[in-house]
């Protein structure tokens, strides 16, 4: 028998949960699973939590958790992370539109040598306003960050345990789990799945999701390549806009003194020359950078923990398990 626990967020959908669990317990019997089933209220106002007492009532392997409020799908994904304990975590969406007898796919493809399993929806179930701009983010999340899957946003995944030990999320850097676990080393496949239309309830994104994405990605980008060492990039862009000003202030100077050395030259009046606007400007701007980039050094120096400088896949021999450093003690 199988151990996996199923993690699945919720927002108003009151109406889906019952038949989700029903198609849940079916699959685990057909594959004999054992399965406990984590479902995180985040801040439902249809009656979505008394739906989920009732069904945590009559099943044994199902928890509830309810947040006070709305605090997003990230919060709720890590609520289930932690109560996780089972070696096999599953995330699903509460809409239907995951189709749980897929959930063997996805166990086969992790057990070929994978960490993470991404679901692909190949024949998505959505209006074009929402896969086509769907379709562009993958393809920037991809050349951004080399990990090139199909479908970051799908929301049905499978990983090891193992893999929320290393990765935090935050925010709404859940669509960004895979980007962040092959920074750290670990293996991301993906596996086309089912997709099902919407039966019950309204999408909870709108057009902001697209601007919010963009952004994350700028964030996961700077965190994967740059995280620990932020005056890599920082550094050297000040680097350049410093070198820049400073040419042509270099330049500028040159000229000036030419300029009054031989009087047969026509006077340069620096002040009113667009150059040495702009020259300010790069040597200013640049010194910033420099400065940022400083700051953000020392406290990563300060703030990294252990835990942060390396991904151990295994051990040979005897090994005794190391305290992780709390967060803001020095390495």
């Amino acid at each position: 028998m199988t151990p996996i626990t199923i993690v699945v967020p919720v927002l108003n959908e009151a109406e889906s949960l019952e038949e989700l669990h029903r198609q849940l317990q079916a699959v685990a019997h057909a594959n004999d699973y054992r399965l406990r089933i984590i479902i995180v209220d985040d801040g439902s106002t249809d009656g979505s939590w008394h739906v989920v007492t009732g069904l945590a009532a009559s099943d044994s392997g199902l928890l509830g958790i309810r947040f006070r409020t709305n605090f997003g799908k990230a919060a709720a994904l890590t609520a289930g992370f932690d109560e996780a304990e089972d070696q096999l975590v599953v995330t699903m969406d509460g809409d239907l539109q995951d189709d749980p007898a897929e959930l063997p796919l996805l166990l086969e493809k992790l057990h070929q040598g994978y960490d993470v399993v991404s679901g692909w929806k190949i024949d998505r179930q959505d209006p074009w306003h929402k896969t086509l701009p769907s379709k562009v983010f993958n393809k920037l999340v991809g050349w951004f960050t080399g990990v090139k899957l199909h479908d970051h946003n799908c929301g049905f995944k499978i990983y090891r345990r193992e893999v929320f030990d290393e990765v935090r999320i935050y925010g709404e850097l859940h669509r960004f789990v895979p980007v962040l676990a092959a920074a750290r080393g670990f293996k991301v496949g993906e596996v086309p799945v089912n997709h099902r239309a919407r039966k019950f309830g309204k999408s909870k994104y709108g057009a902001m999701r697209i601007i919010k994405g963009l952004l994350d990605l700028f964030t996961v980008k700077f965190l994967t390549g740059f995280g620990q060492r932020p005056q890599h990039l920082l550094g050297a862009t000040g680097l350049v806009a410093f070198l820049i000003g400073l040419t042509i202030l270099c330049y500028l100077a040159v000229v000036w003194c030419v300029s009054r050395l031989f009087p047969g030259m026509e006077v340069v009046h620096l002040h009113e020359t667009a150059a040495l606007y702009y020259a300010l400007a790069a040597f200013l701007i640049g010194g910033q950078f420099l400065s940022v980039g400083l700051l953000g050094e020392m406290i990563t120096s300060f703030m990294i923990r252990k835990a942060d400088l390396y991904s151990v896949s295994e051990y040979s021999g005897p090994h005794e398990k190391v305290p992780t450093p709390k967060q803001g003690s020095t390495p």
